[in-house]
């Protein structure tokens, strides 16, 4: 029974940050505009394909998507596009953001390797349940990380990557939402509560 009792106090938890995280559009009029301008020019950069713009506009399951941000931070400013353009696709996610500066109860809940690291992306049932959590930098950020730096680094946000870097990075983000989805889409619990 003790642990029913954390999944509720967590579930609650996010219901509450959810409540009162920001719209992409919110957030950025509350960041520095030289942040803000920067997130919306790498915007002008960043599409999804056909084929991922059909598959994110199949989703059924609504998916409450909370981004711990940091408007300064150059892996957010490419990636939070990324996250908006996942969003404007899928019509069944809610996606806000959350400053790390701003929450630091969200940010020590969502610590990676003890780190406080941003952008951490918590994806979370209709019921705010968390699904799945995932920061700092995908697969393909890394290895081009290990590649090309020695020691620690944080990209500026001022170069967009390239193109074929981005895709791939894009495709990244849409298996890991993707893979969300189905876990949603296949749970007993909705899948009573939905008739499907």
């Amino acid at each position: 029974m003790a642990d029913s009792g954390y999944h509720d106090n967590n579930q609650q938890f996010y219901r509450d940050v959810f409540d009162r995280a920001w719209s992409w559009d919110a957030y950025l009029d509350r960041s520095d505009p030289r942040h803000a301008d920067r997130w919306q020019a790498a915007l002008a950069h960043t599409h999804l394909s056909a084929a991922q713009t059909t598959l994110l506009g199949g989703f059924t399951r609504k998916i409450n998507w909370l981004v711990l941000s940091g408007a300064w931070c150059g892996d957010c400013v490419r990636q939070g596009p990324i996250f908006r353009r996942i969003a404007e696709a899928a019509p069944s996610i809610d996606l806000r953001f959350v400053d790390r500066d701003q929450q630091p109860e969200v940010a020590d809940l969502l610590r990676i390797n003890g780190a406080l690291k941003v952008p951490v992306a918590v994806w979370l049932s209709e019921d705010f349940y968390e699904v799945q959590r995932f920061g700092d930098r995908t697969l393909s950020i890394y290895r081009a990380k290990m590649a090309h730096e020695a020691g620690a680094a944080c990209a500026s946000g001022l170069v967009p990557p390239q193109a074929d870097a981005l895709a791939v990075e894009i495709g990244e983000w849409v298996d890991l939402i993707e893979r969300v989805h189905l876990i949603l889409r296949t749970a007993p619990l909705l899948r009573s509560r939905h008739g499907d």
